[in-house]
Formats: C-alpha cells, sequence, structure tokens
C-alpha cells in the first residue's frame, strides 16, 4: 500500500498553520511552527525546492487553511498584452482575480 507523502504533509501543513494562527499558549505555537518545518523537511526531499524556501510556501497563509480560486484573463490591445507585477514575488503575469473565503481575515 503506498502512501501519499504529499496528501499528509499538506494536511500537517494545514494544522499547523491554525496552530500557529490561533494557539495562545507559546510553547503550543513553537510545536506547530516546529510541524510546519517538519512538512517542508519532507516536501523538500521530494523536489528540487530548497527546504528554506518551501517553509516560506508553507508559512506564508496565516489562519485557516481554505480554497483558494484564481481567475487570470488576457487583454490585447494593438498588438499588447496587459500584465500585472505580483507582489510576493515581483515577478510580471496575467491579470486576476483571486477569491478566498477567508474574507474576514
Amino acid at each position: 500500500m503506498a502512501v501519499d507523502w504529499l496528501k499528509l504533509t499538506r494536511e500537517l501543513s494545514a494544522i499547523a498553520q491554525t496552530g500557529v494562527a490561533y494557539s495562545k499558549d507559546v510553547y503550543d505555537q513553537q510545536r506547530f511552527e516546529r510541524i510546519q518545518e517538519i512538512a517542508a523537511d519532507i516536501i523538500s526531499s521530494h523536489n528540487e525546492i530548497d527546504y528554506q524556501r518551501t517553509l516560506n510556501i508553507l508559512t506564508a497563509e496565516h489562519g485557516y487553511t481554505t480554497p483558494k480560486v484564481d481567475v487570470r484573463g488576457a487583454i490585447f490591445s494593438e498588438n499588447r498584452i496587459l500584465l500585472v507585477r505580483e507582489r510576493s514575488e515581483g515577478l510580471w503575469t496575467l491579470p486576476c482575480l483571486l477569491y478566498t473565503s477567508d474574507a474576514a481575515d
């Protein structure tokens, strides 16, 4: 029976993300941060993404892990295309609308 390491790691990361955000006890927060580090270590050991970048990705979101929907569209005008610069990485991309159910956050 094969273990779906990515699914399990995502679940660990989601639990840790929620714990870091909502735990009031400093020791619990440290435990959840360690779980995030373990999840990053597992993911980076199965991919070509280094550990620190993986950890940065896993810790970028706060609160409950919720689905996010991203819709992008291309806008052409006189042989030109509209691009926008992403805040997170400063790279250029197509414009998008992002829906998240975290409306209260």
